[in-house]
């Protein structure tokens, strides 16, 4: 019965990659503009200056995906984006920033 579990897990994990890899991706270059561009991230390289820096905020999933819909202060909503890309760069951003 445990051996049954690993697959899974493993497959969970595998998801959870894949959905942080897409994140990075849009992050970088991907959702327009580009977060990189505006937010300092150190996992992505990302140096800008408009935004706060990521690292320091470390906001959780929850905050990222209510900033991306709605906007926040100088920050467009990004209503391109779909739930899909919006549930993977909140992953990226959420687990890029925390340890």
């Amino acid at each position: 019965m445990g051996a049954a579990s690993v697959p899974g897990a493993a497959q969970g994990e595998e998801a959870g990659a894949s959905l942080r890899d897409r994140g990075k991706a849009l992050f970088m270059g991907g959702a327009n503009p580009a977060c990189a561009i505006c937010h300092t991230l150190e996992d992505a390289g990302a140096t800008g200056a408009v935004g706060p820096s990521l690292d320091e905020l470390k906001p959780d999933a929850a905050r990222v995906e209510a900033v991306l819909r709605k906007g926040m202060g100088v920050m467009p909503a990004y209503t391109a984006l779909s739930e899909e890309d919006i549930k993977a760069l909140a992953e990226y951003v959420s687990t890029a920033t925390r340890p």
